[in-house]
């Protein structure tokens, strides 16, 4: 099992997404003997797990349940939160604008709970390399910990620092910079050294507007271009049948024959498909600031 490699079978010691319900997602470590208790009854690894295809349904004694191949979105939605964390409609546009592709080189401040993280590593897989940095220790011990359990660790170095202060640890190598700290505005800097001669791509993600402004600044200092910030709200539409009544317009004011008598009233109707507006949808995540170094 790996989060950048598909495998068909569950094996002694993956990490396999346990799908209950759609609002109800959960990982568990798979062991040889081991056991997890859920809302459905109990899971026994060693003959419900192990030796399962991925994808199967398996029944426990109050329902059943799908146990799933770990993937960067679902793992975005079952991950344990030690950070909030950014979701699949921010990271999908966030290794858009970034260029991100097999191979790219890719530094990252702060790691946090990971979510970003793996994303970048499948895309950058098998020959790319991600540089992250967390300042606190035990969230980058955590996290190496988990890159680790996802056999993704040879694609990933983790450095426990202050990207503010101490930089990436990497000069002249990055196709890419992102940045999701509390003051990005000092880190441009260090972001700038990290990226290749030849150029390259940065984000900075901010949810207040005044930390915006202060990284547009900063990044106009270093020389970057192409500056730009981008807010992306998802909004899904409810698609369903609705059943309409056909309208009666009466007899045909045209019509030669005699008026025959009244007859019972048509309650003819029609289904047709349509789409209507959430009564609700996520709000304000944060805003995308992008920019360009020229190359030189």
């Amino acid at each position: 099992m790996s989060f950048v490699e598909y495998s068909d079978f569950i094996q002694d010691g993956d990490v396999a997404i346990i799908y209950l319900s759609h609002n109800n997602v959960m990982p568990i470590k798979v062991q040889q003997g081991a056991q997890t208790q859920t809302r459905y009854g109990v899971i026994r690894h060693s003959t419900d797990l192990i030796g399962q295809r991925y994808g199967s349904k398996v029944t426990c004694s109050k329902g059943w349940f799908h146990v799933l191949h770990p993937t960067p979105e679902l793992w975005t939605v079952a991950l344990p939160h030690r950070t909030q964390i950014l979701y699949t409609t921010d990271i999908a546009f966030i290794t858009m604008m970034l260029e991100l592709k097999p191979g790219s080189i890719v530094c990252e401040s702060g790691t946090g709970s990971g979510s970003l993280s793996h994303a970048i590593l499948r895309t950058i897989a098998p020959t790319g390399h991600l540089h992250t940095v967390e300042f606190h220790q035990q969230r980058a011990e955590k996290v190496a910990e988990e890159f680790k359990e996802h056999h993704v660790d040879h694609l990933v170095t983790v450095r426990n620092q202050d990207v503010c202060k101490d930089g990436f640890g990497v000069t002249g190598v990055a196709d890419a910079v992102f940045l999701d700290i509390p003051s990005p505005w000092d880190a441009v800097g260090h972001a700038k050294v990290a990226m290749k001669k030849h150029g390259g791509r940065l984000c900075s993600f901010s949810p207040c507007i005044e930390q915006v402004q202060k990284t547009c600044e900063a990044l106009q200092d270093q020389g970057f271009e192409d500056i730009s910030t981008t807010e992306v709200l998802l909004r899904e539409y409810d698609v369903r049948t609705v059943s309409l009544p056909l309208p009666d317009f009466g007899p045909d004011p045209e019509t030669t024959e005699e008026a025959t008598p009244a007859a019972a009233p048509n309650h003819a109707s029609i289904s047709l498909k349509t789409t209507t507006l959430p009564r609700e949808m996520p709000g304000h995540t944060g805003y995308l600031t992008f920019a360009t170094k020229p190359r030189t």
